[in-house]
């Protein structure tokens, strides 16, 4: 299952939006000088990462059959 190439890409960019989804919650959290300057442009990373993700996902399951 691991050995296909499209499921470790999906798989990295799953990972993607989480890191950058638990990088937001944590300045968010934290506060500061680093949330007032980074805060909108992690969510728009994250939602650019999220479509990105969800597309590959989709050719994922096209590919594979939708079964």
């Amino acid at each position: 299952m691991f050995n296909d190439p499209l499921l470790i890409i999906v798989l990295i960019a799953v990972a993607v939006v989480a890191i950058i989804l638990l990088t937001g919650i944590g300045s968010f959290a934290k506060g500061g000088e680093f949330n007032k300057r980074n805060a909108n442009r992690l969510m728009r990373w994250r939602i650019y990462a999220q479509a990105i993700a969800i597309a590959l996902i989709l050719l994922f399951v096209w590919i594979r059959g939708g079964s």
